[in-house]
């Protein structure tokens, strides 16, 4: 109850002074609220690693929602989950989804072999590409570039995190 007086106070407090509005002459505000959107993209499940297509109408993220780690793509025109076939499999977890420009591939990890590796989902043929079979070591944090052709993680296959770059056609 006191932090929340605290923090009424510092908010008019603040106001008072123009602090709120920006600082340094910038034009947006200081403490933005954000909106949790309805309609499908929440659930009462953990939903963590939001990545947008750069398009914008694409939002992929992973999610406890199903009972497993899963990723899932929300159509954020459509206001609607996109199927994902051949995708998340029930003897394994996928996580921390990236998606390139127009949100046809899907770059995440994934624990099917037992440890984890990156792989690549083509939407068009819904069929994934295992990227890390010969690495060694965990992986973690894929992103995969606009136009599809690269995507780098993290890997400490060498005893440290280190950035890995895969080239190709996916």
């Amino acid at each position: 109850m006191k932090e929340k007086i605290f923090f009424v106070w510092l908010g008019r407090f603040l106001a008072s002074f123009g602090l709120l509005s920006g600082i340094s002459g910038c034009n947006s505000p200081l403490l933005i609220t954000p909106q949790v959107p309805a309609g499908g993209l929440n659930s009462f499940a953990p939903d963590q690693f939001p990545s947008y297509s750069a398009d914008g109408r694409y939002l992929a993220f992973a999610s406890d929602r199903s009972g497993r780690r899963s990723i899932y793509l929300f159509d954020l025109q459509e206001k609607r989950l996109v199927n994902l076939p051949n995708l998340n499999r029930s003897d394994s977890s996928q996580d921390q989804p990236s998606l390139n420009a127009d949100g046809r591939l899907i770059a995440y990890i994934s624990s099917e072999r037992g440890k984890s590796d990156v792989m690549v989902y083509d939407r068009s043929r819904s069929r994934a590409t295992l990227l890390t079979a010969n690495l060694r070591g965990s992986v973690r944090n894929p992103t995969i570039s606009g136009d599809g052709r690269q995507i780098a993680f993290e890997t400490n296959q060498d005893g440290q995190w280190n950035i890995a770059i895969v080239n190709g056609q996916f």
